[in-house]
């Protein structure tokens, strides 16, 4: 194994070479594994421990960019140990690779609320070549690369005790370390907050209804995946279905949910710009539209028709996202009100009031 040979408290180098700590108590796991990324002109292996406390004692005398994590290992699970070791790793991002993260499985969206980048199912022993070390060289790859710096002057957010009612609905798009954020905004709202949310996640459909169960706990409320014609009520939470965009139309003295299946601009299934786009159509100067963690620019047209239409924009901060991508290019095209962490957005939400510029 090529052994870094960077300084220990230092990340990725001058060279652009990431330092990578693998965590699986496979001891051929983590031969082969390093193998992969130590081939690779991008990545050089930091270290390969065991268990949850061996990586916690090498993240208290290294720095590292990455940390491959698995979930099924003695002692402390991964799952257990997540939140300790993304504290540890000082902005390191943590990529859960476990064969618990099968198509669906609840592990991963508990990993991704936890605060994990992103998931990857890990084979048995014997295929952990080929198209598996592909994979996972695209996935570290799209990480490092996924947010540039976008560069904008946004007033910030001024915070009111003050309840106001400047909004009708709250819409949200997310996607790479979007979950956890949505997880310390949903937090920050009280359980007397009744005003709709709909909510574009880029995941999988099998994915949907675990991830609606674990909003629905985090928020303390009702939430449920989307389905054509349902109506958008007070106190519910919306999630658009991994197969479609969803889209709000008037009917009556409603709003109803529309489902479509056609290609977005961005390639995105779901894609959030048609929520926001049709958002914006629907409630004009009455909607809030957030847009969180992602790689890309989805949601950035949809952002700017909410803030044509007289409506309020606010982005993820580049320092709390894990990817830069989509709340950066929202606010590199200059349609954002505000730039906030999380738990701020939640706070200004609860209040009901838009953010002054």
């Amino acid at each position: 194994m090529r052994r870094a040979t960077l300084n220990p408290l230092t990340t990725i180098s001058d060279a652009g070479i990431a330092r990578v700590l693998i965590v699986d108590d496979s001891v051929v796991a983590r031969a082969v594994i390093a193998r992969m990324l130590d081939a690779t002109d991008r990545f050089m292996v930091a270290g390969a421990v065991a268990d949850a406390r061996a990586a916690l004692a090498f993240l208290e005398k290294n720095r590292v960019d990455i940390i491959l994590l698995d979930i099924e290992m003695p002692g402390v699970d991964g799952l257990t140990a997540l939140p300790d070791i993304i504290v540890a790793g000082q902005g390191a991002r943590v990529l859960i690779v476990s064969s618990s993260c099968a198509e669906g499985a609840a592990a991963t969206i508990q990993a991704l609320t936890l605060g994990a980048a992103d998931t990857l199912v890990k084979p048995s022993v014997g295929n952990l070549v080929g198209k598996f070390g592909d994979i996972l060289e695209e996935k570290l790859a799209r990480l490092l690369d996924g947010g540039e710096r976008v560069p904008c002057a946004i007033t910030p957010y001024v915070h009111s005790t003050a309840i106001a009612d400047d909004f009708d609905i709250v819409a949200i798009g997310a996607s790479t370390g979007g979950i956890h954020a949505l997880s310390m905004l949903l937090r920050a709202l009280p359980t007397s907050f009744q005003l709709p949310i709909l909510i574009t996640q880029h995941l999988p459909p099998s994915f949907m209804p675990y991830f609606a169960a674990q909003v629905a706990v985090l928020a303390g409320r009702p939430c449920v995946v989307a389905t054509e014609h349902m109506r958008i009520e007070r106190g519910r939470i919306i999630i658009a279905p991994g197969e479609a965009h969803l889209r709000c139309v008037s009917y009556g003295d409603g709003v109803s949910i529309r489902l479509t299946t056609e290609k977005s601009s961005t390639g995105c299934m779901p894609s959030v710009d048609p929520m926001f786009q049709t958002v914006a159509d629907v409630y004009g100067a009455r909607a809030l539209a957030i847009v969180l963690s992602g790689m890309g620019r989805d949601g950035t047209d949809g952002a700017r028709h909410i803030k044509n239409t007289g409506g309020a924009v606010v982005v993820q901060d580049q320092a709390s996202s894990v990817v830069w991508g989509m709340p950066g290019s929202v606010a590199g095209a200059g349609v954002a009100d505000a730039i906030l962490q999380p738990g701020e957005i939640g706070r200004m939400v609860a209040q009901q009031r838009r953010p002054a510029r």
